[in-house]
């Protein structure tokens, strides 16, 4: 037999005295039950959190899978549309999802809907799994009476944000595993075969001192390298774990979020075009996801810079939201800001004058999306001769650095 759940409680009699307290239940709709026969109102149920585990503190390293999300929202979608009630339609989705935090959530969802919380304020309770944006397409079809259009919006949405960030994600591991290899034979070559040059050299050293004069200074920027690493590998490598954290650490700073930001657009070989039309995209489509759901528009000026991902559109996105706010215009502003190339400001204020902004702002995705597909290509193809030529330098200078002291002592004895 199933051990029964705790849950908190805040109720109000109807005097208005308020009250709270634990109850032993199968289901938050339980609870409720027993708390209006006690002659309470329901203000709040929720199940009392757990004594953290190892698993939960693994859980928040690792975020949700994108492709499962994607899958999900296009089952809510579709089980909606089939008139299926929302209770069942959540313990469908619970049953099928292979995601272990969206089952749960959906799960704990089910249970809110039951004691009588909306699917906005059940979504709420999962930050993590659902974002501001997914709950507010949410809200505003339930409260327009078109969930089922919102939730097709919602999975149109996540499946093109899941597509941009596989087709980037794809294009890039083959250059970073071939450069992840490099460094770990190069950081083996040093550590393990250099020393076995030293090694030969303070030999021949020893047994011609007057041949022997000196090591070139290819050699012993090598040797000192090689020593470097094998002698003070316990400091470096702690040294290279702390400042990797500093880094994370004052990236999430506000002043290094946006320092960075504005660093990663001016990157050389065109990575940083990449990263810039990789944000346009997304912009763009969450812009457009949000007013075609109904979203109102400040909101969804406030949600599409929030969700950005890059501070550059996000204080843009400010300046839009203020000028909209006083009666402005959502292009003027857009035009004045570097991040957003003439066109898009164009494509806006046709959009604003023609009252089909959602379409120009999918227009803006459908090409951005294409031209990072283009761009990605294309920079991979230029990356990989790049780090040919980087690898293949490398491993020339330490080879010919070695050799140079053995042809020198030999032609010397000759």
């Amino acid at each position: 037999m199933a051990t029964a759940t705790t849950f908190t409680f805040r109720a109000m009699d109807v005097g208005g005295t308020a009250t709270a307290g634990e109850l032993e239940a199968d289901s938050k709709a339980q609870v409720s039950e027993q708390l209006r026969q006690r002659g309470l109102i329901v203000l709040d149920v929720s199940e009392k959190s757990n004594p953290v585990k190892i698993e939960d503190i693994m859980r928040r390293w690792k975020s949700v899978d994108m492709r499962e999300l994607a899958v999900y929202s296009r089952q809510f979608a579709t089980l909606v549309a089939s008139g299926m009630p929302m209770l069942r339609t959540l313990h469908t989705l619970e049953e099928q999802t292979q995601d272990e935090e969206i089952k749960e959530a959906t799960a704990a969802m089910r249970a809110d809907v039951e004691a009588g919380s909306t699917l906005e304020q059940a979504m709420e309770r999962h930050p993590r799994v659902f974002d501001r944006l997914f709950r507010a397409m949410v809200r505003s079809g339930e409260q327009s009476g078109r969930l089922e259009e919102a939730l097709d919006r919602i999975a149109f949405q996540v499946e093109k944000s899941d597509a941009l960030r596989r087709q980037v994600k794809s294009a890039m591991m083959y250059p970073a595993l071939v450069f992840g290899f490099a460094v770990v034979v190069l950081v083996a070559i040093v550590m393990f075969v250099i020393p076995v040059f030293a090694n030969i050299f303070k030999e021949l050293a020893e047994e011609h001192p007057d041949e022997a004069s000196g090591l070139p200074p290819p050699t012993q920027l090598c040797v000192a390298f090689s020593g470097l690493l094998t002698g003070y590998w316990f400091i470096l490598l702690p040294g290279i774990v702390l400042g990797f954290w500093l880094f994370f650490r004052w990236k999430k700073t506000e002043a290094g979020k946006d320092q960075w930001d504005r660093l990663i657009l001016r990157l050389p070989f065109k990575i940083g075009d990449v990263i810039q039309k990789v944000a346009l995209a997304r912009w763009s489509r969450t812009f457009s996801g949000s007013v075609s759901s109904g979203v109102p528009m400040l909101q969804s000026i406030k949600l599409t810079g929030e969700t950005a991902g890059n501070v550059v559109v996000e204080k843009a996105m400010e300046d839009v939201y203020k000028s909209v706010k006083t009666g402005g215009s959502l292009a003027g502003p857009i035009e004045r800001h570097d991040i957003f190339p003439p066109m898009v400001g164009h494509m806006v204020a046709v959009g604003e004058e023609t009252g089909q902004l959602e379409t120009m702002l999918s227009k803006i995705a459908d090409f951005y999306e294409a031209e990072v597909d283009a761009k990605v290509k294309a920079l991979t193809a230029l990356i990989e001769p790049v780090m040919i030529c980087f690898v293949g330098g490398m491993v020339g200078f330490i080879v010919i650095s070695m050799y140079l002291p053995l042809f020198s002592i030999y032609e010397k004895i000759r």
